[in-house]
């Protein structure tokens, strides 16, 4: 006991604070300090690394048509499974610091591109693979970063060589947007209706593109999910979708335009069917049975003028962003006006922009001219189920769409809306730039030729970081391999020496199996924005992270 205490350390005492307790008596609180670390040098690149590593470990698998998917279950035990990069990334919570800088790597990758989130943190990872071993060597990380960076700059410029323009004939620009959508949508669970969901995804895009400025606004095409029936009933519908139904259960179902009219007309209200109130504090004292008689013919009187100023308008349809009294309801069903209460305000201007129509304020401003029009109005109801939603459609020149997506439960809904959304940013990004590079490994490949031919040119230090950077290309295509069941290095090095012999960049990895490597062959495409940016993307991260040498964690200060 007596050499126990004697090799006990004594704490701290420069920290100490002084006390006392409730009775008086005094007592010493020591600051302890032991939670504060430090790691600088070849130790913290090491730990980066290593930490860069092991978050690309476990998003590699999901890379290419033949990914795994991944099964995420959040702390309140809501589950997610998908392959999504981005998704698996933003939702594992992930405590170190290099770590979270992939996350928002694939996130950037997200926001700008849309796609390519799993292939990004992979070149990322293997770029900093490699520099560890040059590292290793006695190489300094500021030269290997520089040598990175020409490398990354030699690399895009060989793909905007090999890219191609396909811009030229317009019926083969719809295929091209439809077999990228296809080569996005190959590795999600919705593979097997890939060619419903591209369509759906090629259509969405096209008819809300604006032509001149050659870009989408997202906000126009709404993605809508509801679990029951299967992918095949996902649909495209030129409209808008609502989760309401008719505010009375007696109105009718489907409204279709007037004898002599061609559209059904809707009235866009942001004002609630309710008697007038002051705007003030106010109370209302009455103190007779014909005071409150009058009250009363005063409020019908008001409801009745309200539903003339919507029929005088020559409305068939009314949609109101607020709710409304019986009274009004009853009203409105005797006048033969469908109508709709409690519509969102975002659900609002969605319904104004498809239907031309102005979204009023007050009963006096309604007029025909601010009436929106579209062919059709109906409830659409959902198997055995209370469910019912309302579908505004078939509106004449619509610049909004509604992407319908039914599955058989919650998961494959919000994964397949994942998948759409990968989809439309695809092509999208064909829309804003249509050149387009093959996939399967073969632009990376090309890259990774070009690098190293580079590599042989270079004096110096610099030639160690131009093939580690040709290296780390080629772990694209190895993965793409291994994750469909091939030789990674057989395959890889076949690939090489058919596109060093051959001068062609179209040579890929055959993931499912077509038997022909020939990417343009199987129409395996990825936008040329896409790739570029991915290179970019990841010689960055890679630069910034090979800067730090220092990490000092704070750690909270306990007593």
């Amino acid at each position: 006991m007596a050499a126990a205490s004697q090799t006990m350390e004594m704490p701290d005492m420069s920290n100490a604070i002084m006390a006392q307790d409730e009775m008086g008596r005094p007592f010493i609180i020591v600051r302890d300090q032991g939670n504060k670390k430090r790691q600088h040098g070849l130790e913290a690149k090491k730990s980066h690394i290593l930490a860069a590593r092991s978050v690309a470990s476990i998003i590699k698998t999901s890379l290419g048509p033949r990914g795994l998917d991944k099964i995420l279950i959040s702390p309140d035990g809501e589950i997610t499974i998908t392959n999504d990069g981005a998704t698996i990334l933003s939702q594992m919570q992930l405590d170190n610091e290099i770590a979270k800088l992939l996350v928002q790597l694939s996130k950037s990758q997200d926001d700008e591109i849309g796609d390519g989130t799993t292939g990004v943190v992979v070149l990322a990872s293997a770029l900093l693979d490699q520099a560890l071993e040059l590292i290793a060597k006695g190489i300094h990380p500021i030269k290997i970063a520089n040598g990175f960076e020409e490398a990354a700059k030699l690399a895009v410029q060989r793909l905007d060589e090999q890219a191609e323009d396909v811009v030229k004939d317009e019926k083969l620009f719809k295929n091209y947007l439809y077999e990228a959508a296809k080569t996005s949508l190959g590795s999600k669970i919705v593979s097997k209706d890939h060619d419903r969901f591209a369509q759906m995804a090629v259509d969405a895009v096209t008819s809300v593109m604006d032509e001149e400025r050659k870009d989408v606004d997202f906000e126009l095409i709404k993605l809508e999910g509801r679990v029951g029936g299967s992918l095949k009933d996902s649909k495209l519908i030129n409209g808008v979708i609502l989760d309401k139904d008719f505010s009375h259960p007696q109105m009718p179902k489907v409204v279709l335009p007037k004898e002599g009219q061609d559209t059904v007309k809707l009235a866009i209200l942001t004002c609630p069917f309710e008697p007038p109130k002051p705007k003030t504090k106010h109370k209302l004292d009455i103190s007779s049975v014909e005071e409150y008689q009058k009250l009363q013919t005063y409020e019908q009187d008001k409801f009745k003028e309200m539903i003339d100023y919507v029929k005088k308008a020559g409305a068939d349809v009314v949609i109101c962003q607020w709710g409304f009294d019986d009274e009004a309801n009853h009203l409105l069903l005797q006048n033969g006006l469908p109508a709709v209460r409690w519509v969102g305000g975002q659900e609002l201007e969605q319904i104004a922009i498809a239907t031309h129509g102005r979204i009023v304020p007050r009963f006096q401003d309604l007029s025909a001219d601010k009436l929106g029009s579209c062919s059709k109005v109906y409830e659409m109801e959902f198997g055995t189920t209370k469910d019912r939603m309302l579908v505004v459609e078939k509106c004449k020149d619509a610049k909004t769409v509604t992407c319908f997506i039914r599955g058989s439960n919650k998961m494959i809904v919000d994964e397949a809306k994942r998948a759409l959304h990968d989809a439309l940013c695809v092509v999208r990004n064909l829309v804003r730039d249509s050149r387009v590079v093959y996939g399967g490994g073969a632009a990376e490949v090309t890259m990774s030729l070009a690098v190293s031919e580079e590599a042989d040119k270079q004096r110096g230090i610099d030639q160690y970081a131009f093939r580690a950077f040709a290296q780390a290309l080629d772990t694209v295509p190895m993965i793409l391999a291994e994750n469909s069941g091939l030789d990674p290095i057989e395959t890889l090095t076949s690939l090489k020496s058919k596109q060093f012999k051959e001068k062609t960049s179209v040579v890929g990895v055959d993931c499912l199996g077509k038997g022909t490597n020939d990417m343009k062959e199987l129409f395996v495409v990825d936008p040329f924005i896409g790739k570029k940016q991915q290179i970019l993307l990841a010689s960055q991260l890679c630069r910034m992270i090979l800067k730090i040498d220092n990490v000092i964690i704070s750690g909270k200060d306990e007593y």
